[in-house]
């Protein structure tokens, strides 16, 4: 499996950028918890992308305890090979150009259960998101196969892209709730955003064909 991580070491406590490599393609990352940070990022991405598919997920610790609720701590978004990984739980604000492109109907945002990851960034952060797509449902309906409606990333990136993605539970588990996250988590989150992209492009996840 050609997967790889380089980190630029920026000198910055507001941000790092890595280089995420997986299989021939490289993706550069950009780790924050600066609202200026995410309006630039933002930016660039609607200078190059007018409209777009964009690759969604996000992290949070998880409950080990009954009636904890520990709320997201990164959100992950990723077009083409950039990808956004926004530490929500460290940010000192929710930059309007998120809430802005969060609800742009030109970008049509696609994850694996999708829709429980938004109602969980609603109740966490009052964040809406327009146009969604879960990837499950529309690789059944593309591929005509039933299964993937309960498959998980994993099993949609072998089916649909032909590639093996590794999601180590000691990672899936771990502290997103850390404001530095490791080099194996950043890898992570990067390619759960990236490979659902990658998903939502190959299906035409847009502009979907009618059942």
């Amino acid at each position: 499996m050609s997967i790889s991580i380089v980190d630029h070491e920026l000198p910055y406590d507001s941000h790092n950028i890595y280089d995420v490599t997986f299989y021939e393609q490289q993706i550069l990352t950009l780790v924050t918890h600066s609202p200026s940070m995410v309006d630039s990022w933002i930016s660039e991405i609607e200078r190059i992308h007018r409209r777009s598919i964009v690759g969604f997920d996000v992290e949070w610790r998880p409950n080990f305890q009954r009636n904890q609720d520990n709320p997201v701590a990164t959100l992950q978004l990723c077009v083409g090979r950039r990808c956004l990984v926004f530490q929500l739980i460290h940010a000192p604000n929710i930059p309007r150009s998120l809430v802005n492109f969060l609800l742009n109907q030109n970008y049509t945002f696609v994850g694996v259960g999708i829709d429980k990851d938004i109602e969980k960034l609603e109740e966490d952060y009052n964040l809406r998101v327009g146009n969604r797509v879960d990837l499950r449902g529309l690789a059944s309906d593309a591929l005509e196969t039933v299964g993937l409606r309960n498959a998980g990333l994993k099993s949609l990136s072998k089916e649909v892209l032909g590639l093996e993605i590794s999601k180590p539970k000691a990672i899936t588990m771990s502290r997103w709730d850390y404001q530095w996250l490791s080099a194996a988590q950043i890898q992570y989150a990067c390619l759960d955003a990236f490979v659902s992209f990658e998903i939502g492009r190959t299906l035409n996840a847009a502009n979907p064909s009618p059942s």
